[in-house]
């Protein structure tokens, strides 16, 4: 069993193995040294990496959601005996396998958060037929962009690892799929899944223990973000506000994946609002503890939410699949109010700072620089000019599986906010720099 988890599908049989260190420590080692760990520091989470000393990047969510993901690992190890079993590998939690999937489980995002995300897919869609999605970017990182000492391709990490971040098990190519795996690291993949003789649309349970952290991590972190930059404002006017509601439910109503939280059993807007109204009463009790100051008290809120949630965290049977299921639990049974609950709290997060007409500013800005960064590039006589010439050098040796299409796309998504900014300065502002600055 151990065999199959710790194979490591990319990398040579005669690599030396380390005695001293656990394969997936080695996992751990390769992902936190990577150059695209260190450049989540650029990259947004909600508000533009450098916005603030305060708030959050897509650095310090990872290590965030990874604290999370590996508390409730081991929590799940003791308290169900099953897993001791081992009776299937897709059936195990390691809590360094969870760790290290949630570090590197927004990897594929490119500058700008979403917005640069969603912009690189229209382009690359219309003009070429291709898909670009942050989910499918990580396996292209991991398993051929990044470099390490001794391999041509990607990190070489452990099979267990690398279904541990898949958390659409699917081929984007498909057609109408949103989310998956490009082909060109599926076919690995697919023959990992087969291997293991994973139920097909199955992820494993350390792939569904990191994915619903990170859900757990965006509902209480990036509301503790919007309190401090007082977009949230916890009192009554705002929270009773009918527009806010109004554009809750329809975030709710309008949510492609809105089927997994059973929404026809409830009242929507009497849940939102009761929802709201649970928690701004929360504020109030924990503020008055706080003695009344903010600071401790946005900390201590977030610290219950995210207690609340991921003390509820367990594994239950999923019929439908006949499969294992990591869920929020009461009583046995999936508590799909507490997952609502969570839902809300997400829209809520989405509608006040994502939605925020300062917000879509700086992303209509983005779009823009992203937009012109791609039109720079895309004409390969003349982008292989302006593009570093160590990332040339890399597309000359493996162009004959590297569409420049696909290139560009990679060059532009590793870049972080500032670098973008940088090159788009200089392509485009008049503002000159020097020759000697190192990209």
């Amino acid at each position: 069993m151990n065999d199959i988890r710790k194979y490591r599908p990319g990398e040579a049989a005669s690599s030396k193995v380390s005695e001293e260190r656990d394969e997936f420590e080695r996992d751990y080692a390769r992902l936190i040294q990577s150059p695209t760990f260190r450049r989540l520091q650029g990259k947004s989470q909600v508000f533009g990496a450098g916005s603030g000393d305060y708030y959050r990047t897509r650095l310090t969510h990872s290590l965030e959601v990874a604290q999370i993901a590996r508390e409730v690992a081991k929590r799940l190890e003791r308290t169900n005996p099953f897993l001791q079993k081992r009776e299937h590998p897709g059936l195990i939690i390691d809590p360094t396998v969870v760790e290290c999937a949630s570090i590197a489980h927004d990897f594929g995002h490119p500058p700008f958060g979403h917005k640069g995300e969603e912009v690189l897919n229209h382009i690359l869609l219309k003009d070429h037929g291709l898909k670009y999605e942050g989910n499918a970017q990580n396996f292209r990182i991991l398993m051929f962009l990044e470099k390490r000492a001794g391999s041509e391709s990607g990190l070489d990490l452990t099979s267990a690892v690398l279904l541990g971040i898949n958390k659409y098990p699917f081929l984007i190519e498909e057609e109408s799929r949103l989310k998956g795996v490009y082909g060109s690291e599926w076919d690995i993949i697919r023959e990992l899944r087969a291997e293991w003789k994973m139920p097909e649309g199955c992820s494993t349970l350390e792939a569904q223990l990191m994915d619903l952290c990170d859900d757990i991590a965006y509902s209480t972190h990036d509301i503790e973000d919007g309190i401090r930059a007082g977009k949230i404002q916890m009192n009554a006017t705002f929270f009773e506000d009918q527009r806010l509601i109004r554009h809750l439910v329809m975030e709710i109503l309008n949510d492609p994946n809105k089927h997994k939280f059973g929404w026809e059993q409830v009242d929507i807007e009497l849940m939102v609002r009761q929802v709201l109204s649970d928690y701004l009463e929360q504020w109030e009790q924990i503020f008055a503890e706080c003695n009344r100051e903010e600071s401790r008290t946005r900390r201590e809120m977030k610290a219950r939410w995210v207690s609340s949630f991921a003390s509820c965290l367990d594994i239950i049977d999923d019929p439908d699949r006949g499969w294992k299921k990591v869920a929020l639990v009461k009583d046995g049974a999936e508590d799909m109010n507490l997952l609502r609950t969570m839902e809300i709290l997400k829209k809520l997060a989405w509608v006040t700072l994502i939605k925020d007409f300062r917000v879509l500013r700086l992303q209509k800005r983005s779009e823009i620089i992203v937009e012109r960064l791609w039109y720079s590039f895309i004409d390969q006589d003349k982008g292989q000019w302006i593009i570093p010439p160590d990332w040339i050098d890399s597309y000359e040796r493996r162009k004959g599986n590297w569409s420049w299409p696909r290139f560009v796309a990679d060059y532009i998504s590793g870049m972080t906010d500032a670098y973008a900014e940088k090159v788009y300065a200089e392509l485009f502002a008049s503002k000159s720099g020097s020759i000697y600055e190192m990209d």
